[in-house]
């Protein structure tokens, strides 16, 4: 599977991406440009997202957006819809999670640093055959 992992901390990104290539063999790009995400995920290059939700100076369509705001526009253009988006972050309290859900349109949530890396990856690869099992319909919102 094709990961994208948004993440402004290149270093804690590499470690996250390197653990989850050598324990889930999952290729793992990293980025924190709003540009490249929509082109790679409209191109097809991508079967699931990790997005961060703080992503300091990160501007999408001339204004500042957070990792909600870019996995909620992902989740509203019809090229992109189907892809699964985990939210990663740190700096969300559990009473929290559940309207940064809805607000994101995202797929699962995980926190930062990911301490457990096996239940990450058991969300990854089920998001990621839950897509796949789907992708006929790609205008539903939910692969």
């Amino acid at each position: 599977m094709n990961i994208l992992l948004v993440d402004d901390d290149e270093i804690l990104a590499r470690g996250t991406a390197k653990l989850i290539y050598r324990l889930g063999n999952h290729q793992v790009s990293i980025t924190d440009d709003p540009s490249e995400i929509f082109q790679r995920c409209q191109r097809g290059e991508i079967d699931l997202v990790l997005m961060d939700v703080n992503i300091p100076g990160a501007e999408w369509e001339g204004r500042e957006v957070s990792g909600a705001d870019l996995a909620r526009a992902l989740k509203n253009h019809p090229q992109t819809a189907h892809i699964p988006i985990i939210l990663i972050t740190a700096y969300a309290m559990l009473s929290e999670r559940r309207a940064l859900m809805e607000a994101s349109q995202a797929d699962g949530f995980c926190a930062k640093p990911v301490t457990d890396y096996d239940a990450l990856l058991e969300m990854i690869d089920r998001l990621g055959q839950k897509s796949n099992s789907g992708s006929v319909d790609h205008n539903s919102g939910r692969g």
